[in-house]
């Protein structure tokens, strides 16, 4: 087997499929890179794409990914649920075989690197990328979302980026970029609606507030669908899986007189976790076989 890098930029569009397909097609079709997923969501207005390929390969796709979003996002008119600063809001390096955490890094540092100066674009670097200890976690870069840091950057010396100007770019906003193991990404559908429900299930599982290793939540409303969710990442699915978090967002939130309605992984999930786990009780909806990352290798 090569050398396997995954990558998995998350744009802010979600609504828009002309623009969400063009971005994907801007990695497709080249040599060493398979797109395996495009996914999207109307009510966080964000999309992500899975890319897996040779290291170089990766790169190339991705910057070709870069400039398309650029080009068609405009961060002074978007709007949505999800923490964002940027049209191509964060991009992580993800090692798959035969490839090092460190290699990963320097992608992601040569990356931010030509960003910053071929676009003029301030780039942060994040998880094992980072330049400084609060830096590591994404929350803290990205704190105050787009119009926060658009506020404080000329301003706040803690918020100069890694690379580029201290400057937002006119309409694609900054950028985080970095390297880090994988992240299942993944929602539990509350039948209420009651955001603070969700936000206090968030709380009540995440890292920060004294709940699970690795994980990271927040609480949404999902208007148009009538109910809210809690958006979960899961850092490090050998520390703490899906089963322990919706066992316990299920068991709180009965305590409180509110059922779960489904989860759903949003994107890729490795082979490995799954193992041992009973999809059935997790009440995943629309969840695909060709979502397991090794179906598609």
């Amino acid at each position: 087997m090569d050398k396997l890098v995954e990558c998995v930029p998350n744009f802010s569009e979600g609504r828009d499929q002309k623009k969400i397909q063009a971005i994907a097609e801007a990695a497709r079709g080249r040599p060493k890179v398979k797109v395996l997923d495009v996914e999207w969501d109307k009510d966080h207005h964000r999309s992500l794409v899975t890319l897996v390929g040779e290291p170089e390969s990766i790169f190339e796709a991705v910057w070709a990914m870069i400039l398309q979003a650029v080009a068609l996002i405009d961060m002074e008119k978007h709007q949505g649920e999800h923490p964002r600063i940027g049209a191509v809001d964060v991009v992580p390096f993800i090692p798959v075989a035969k490839v090092s955490m460190e290699e990963c890094v320097e992608l992601a540092k040569k990356l931010g690197k030509r960003v910053g100066e071929e676009l003029s674009l301030p780039v942060y670097l994040y998880e094992a990328a980072a330049t400084k200890p609060e830096r590591v976690n994404l929350a803290n870069v990205r704190k105050g979302d787009y119009e926060g840091l658009k506020k404080e950057i000329k301003t706040n010396p803690e918020r100069k980026p890694d690379f580029g100007p201290a400057k937002m770019h006119p309409t694609a906003g900054a950028m985080v970029v970095g390297a880090r193991k994988f992240l299942i990404a993944y929602n539990v559908n509350l039948d209420t609606q009651d955001v603070e429900v969700a936000k206090e299930m968030a709380k009540l599982i995440r890292e920060k507030d004294s709940g699970f290793p690795a994980v990271k939540a927040l609480g949404f409303e999902i208007k148009d669908k009538g109910y809210v969710q809690v958006s979960i990442n899961l850092c490090d699915f050998e520390q703490t899986n899906m089963d322990k978090v919706f066992r316990k967002i299920k068991s709180e939130a009965e305590k409180r007189g509110v059922k779960v309605l489904g989860s759903e992984i949003y994107g890729m999930v490795p082979k490995a976790a799954l193992e041992g786990l009973n999809l059935d009780e997790l009440q995943l909806i629309d969840f695909k076989k060709e979502q397991i990352l090794e179906e598609n290798l």
